[in-house]
């Protein structure tokens, strides 16, 4: 990946063409040209050559400084490459110009590296619009009625002092990916410059000097979306002051008190229109809203890619016996199936949801993400239930049956041989229909009423856990006359039982 990136800064940056490329590089000339205009980075930078002060193209220069700063608002496919200038040079002045190409060429080298050179370890005092800064903030949160000890991103531009934020439950890369994305996808464009903390989920060393060593997933997620990364000082995250007072100010004002909501996603849509709220409010230095500089952070952003980028992680696992896998350094258990024990599976991994896929990439099973350093598991029971109701005799003889609840144990210990098998299906059925937590509610139910039987162990379930239309009552129309209530004389009743029993005796 750091080879690409090379190649595609001596091309982009640099104004080399493709032939100078491969006998610097050794690479094929189709090589090449792949790396440079491939669209796609689901699944390099920069280098410069010295030049002389070209006293020749003075009275060109304005016009190729201007054609080369307005490039830092294009993606790095549609910027001036030394034969454009070039060639928009002849075409303007014509007969004017007299300068060679290789005039060019040797300037537009040295102006590139100029203008698009990586500035390490400081802050400019002056923010330039359509710059970034990025950092994490802790903030605890309830969905659906469970407590998360949270995280939540905040992208704030500083030449503004607009921000937007997204909450999750940990600070992992796809974390990080899915939140930039979403607020890139938001503002419909990309931040030119970007600034972050030396998180090792995107920088892996700190080079001696002020580089950085980057993960290849980061590599990817910078050259998808054209953005430059900059990164602070090792221990130095004041350096970007903007986004680190926007943490405090996103947790005080969206916050506080204690987030409570049914879904995380929807919440973090909320999120983003209290942003678009809150940048109504006056700048704190400048004599404007945000809202109103934020139109030139706009204006500087570059284009979006076309092309969605995956946020995802993939890796494979190896099952246990049971049909379970281990995340988190083993403190994360997650189930597939009995079928797939003993196995190696493909794993999706997002911010969200851990996605099991089989050899052909569809899915297989979904869990809802664990986070936090601390023992958890993720039990998906279906595919255990529908395996079971295909062999109920070998139930007491499997390890699964160990892991089931004891409500379930003691239910299926109470029916017949002849009916686990039924039983089992009719629980698989449930479980689908609602959750196993509801049909082991179910079955717990049925245990308390002594009730064994399937029939009275569905229509309990439909009781306890679906719907029941409430029917309103009928309102008669005006025009039909209220009868009077009927009350029987029982006295005549007894009169004719008294007859009935003089006759007998």
């Amino acid at each position: 990946m750091t080879q690409i990136k090379n190649i595609r800064k001596m091309y982009f940056e640099e104004g080399k063409n493709i032939s100078q490329i491969a006998r610097e590089t050794g690479h094929d000339r189709k090589t090449i040209r792949e790396y440079i205009y491939k669209d796609n980075w689901n699944k390099g930078l920069p280098k410069v050559t010295k030049g002389l002060a070209f006293t020749k193209l003075e009275p060109f220069k304005a016009d190729i400084d201007a054609w080369l700063n307005e490039d830092k608002k294009a993606r790095r496919k549609q910027r001036h490459t030394a034969k454009r200038v070039y060639d928009r040079l002849v075409e303007k002045y014509k007969n004017d110009f007299n300068c060679s190409y290789r005039t060019v060429a040797a300037y537009v080298a040295i102006k590139k590296k100029e203008i698009f050179s990586e500035r390490k370890g400081f802050l400019p005092l002056e923010h330039i619009p359509g710059e970034a800064q990025v950092d994490f903030g802790d903030a605890d949160f309830y969905e659906n009625g469970k407590l998360y000890n949270g995280k939540y991103l905040n992208l704030s531009f500083p030449y503004s002092n607009k921000g937007y934020t997204q909450l999750f439950k940990g600070e992992n890369q796809e974390c990080l990916f899915e939140g930039l994305k979403t607020i890139f996808e938001h503002i419909g464009g990309v931040p030119t410059r970007i600034w972050f903390d030396n998180t090792s989920t995107i920088v892996t060393k700190v080079i001696k000097g002020g580089g950085r060593t980057l993960t290849d997933d980061f590599l990817r997620f910078m050259e998808h979306y054209g953005f430059e990364a900059v990164f602070c000082n090792v221990d130095a995250g004041h350096e970007k002051g903007n986004v680190e007072n926007k943490v405090g100010y996103h947790r005080r004002n969206m916050l506080v008190p204690v987030p409570r909501f049914e879904r995380l996603s929807e919440f973090n849509k909320e999120l983003l229109v209290r942003c678009e709220e809150d940048a109504k409010r006056e700048h704190y230095r400048k004599e404007k809203n945000i809202e109103e500089l934020f139109r030139d952070d706009v204006a500087a952003l570059l284009e979006l890619s076309k092309t969605g980028f995956d946020t995802s992680k993939y890796i494979t696992v190896k099952t246990n016996g049971y049909g379970k896998f281990f995340l988190n350094n083993g403190l994360h258990e997650y189930s597939v199936s009995p079928k797939y024990a003993n196995e190696h599976v493909l794993v999706k991994l997002t911010a969200f949801h851990v996605i099991i896929l089989d050899e052909n990439y569809r899915e297989i099973l979904r869990h809802k993400r664990l986070y936090g350093n601390h023992k958890q598991q993720s039990m998906q029971w279906l595919p255990y239930l529908n395996q079971l109701a295909r062999r109920p005799g070998a139930l007491k003889y499997t390890g699964i049956y160990q892991m089931l609840p004891q409500p379930l144990k003691e239910y299926m210990e109470s029916v017949s041989k002849q009916e686990k098998g039924k039983v089992l299906k009719a629980i698989a059925d449930l479980t689908q229909k609602s959750g196993f937590e509801k049909a082991v509610e179910t079955v717990s139910t049925a245990l308390s009423y002594g009730t064994t039987d399937l029939d009275s162990l569905i229509n309990l379930h439909s009781w306890l856990h679906e719907k029941v239309l409430q029917v309103e009552p009928v309102q008669l129309p005006e025009y039909i006359p209220k009868l009077k209530r009927y009350e029987p004389n029982l006295f005549t009743y007894d009169k004719s039982l008294r007859k009935a029993g003089a006759e007998r005796c």
